[in-house]
């Protein structure tokens, strides 16, 4: 790929990845409006090894307690809220890792379209309005319990289709079970170590397979990405509270149908 190429699509998936707005309605933005062809396997390991850097440096102190309190709890009989909150995010990645497994093959057969994404981009743009509008936002981490964290886990699933947003099905159901914005939020991102760390291990397994690896690609894709990712993940933590999930959606309902537009003009 050319460098402007490599530069744009990097930012957008470190920008798009843990925004609640979809990072494949944004990938496939350039291939309808410049006619730019599919950025290539080696390019989607890249920009998810950059992303999955940025999440676990950001939360870098939250792991280490996560681990070293998960753990701990088989040892002395009693769990820490961190590593109550660590055994939870495995209850809840356990639902997204069996559905690919089950469904994976399908969805890349039938649902990887513009109209779908369009689709999912205004219907789940609506009920991740609703869910803010609506939710009690009272909750916090700590008041997680197995229950909610394994509902979280069945929407983190349904992010398997394309234009849903991982990291918007899951706020979105964070929020309609009580919890406060950047709780949800934290909880979303979290969860997303697993499963971005697991589908990069499986794109990984895919790109040992090719004869070629434009390399210099990758390490700017992985910078790029990661710098992004970043930088997206402080300021929406910062500003979450503030304000809401509306503007989001917003975005996701004129992007649904700017990408409705393009199919039927």
């Amino acid at each position: 790929m050319e460098i402007f190429q490599i530069v744009v699509l990097a930012l957008m998936q470190g920008l798009t990845e843990f925004l609640p707005i979809s990072s494949s309605a944004h990938l496939i933005l350039p291939a309808e409006l410049l006619g730019w062809r599919d950025q290539g396997l080696a390019f989607d390991v890249a920009v998810h090894f950059g992303s999955l850097i940025a999440v676990v440096f950001y939360f870098r102190k939250d792991i280490r307690l996560l681990i070293k309190d998960g753990l701990g709890g088989f040892t002395d009989g009693r769990f820490t809220a961190e590593g109550r909150l660590a055994w939870l995010l495995v209850l809840a990645t356990i639902p997204a890792g069996l559905a690919a497994l089950v469904f994976e093959d399908f969805i890349a057969t039938n649902l990887r379209s513009a109209t779908v994404i369009a689709t999912t981009m205004i219907g789940f743009g609506l009920l991740l309005w609703w869910a803010d509008v609506r939710g009690a936002r009272r909750d916090s981490l700590a008041q997680l319990n197995w229950k909610k964290a394994l509902l979280i886990g069945l929407a983190q699933a349904v992010a398997l289709i394309p234009g849903t947003s991982r990291s918007g099905i899951t706020m979105t159901a964070g929020l309609m079970l009580g919890m406060k914005r950047e709780a949800a939020a934290r909880f979303s991102f979290l969860m997303s170590i697993p499963v971005i760390t697991l589908s990069g291990l499986w794109l990984v397994m895919d790109l040992l397979t090719l004869d070629t690896v434009p390399w210099g690609d990758i390490l700017l894709g992985t910078v790029l990405s990661g710098i992004s990712a970043y930088v997206c993940i402080h300021f929406f933590l910062q500003l979450i509270s503030r304000i809401g999930m509306a503007p989001f959606a917003i975005y996701r309902l004129v992007l649904g149908a700017f990408l409705f537009w393009m199919i039927w003009r």
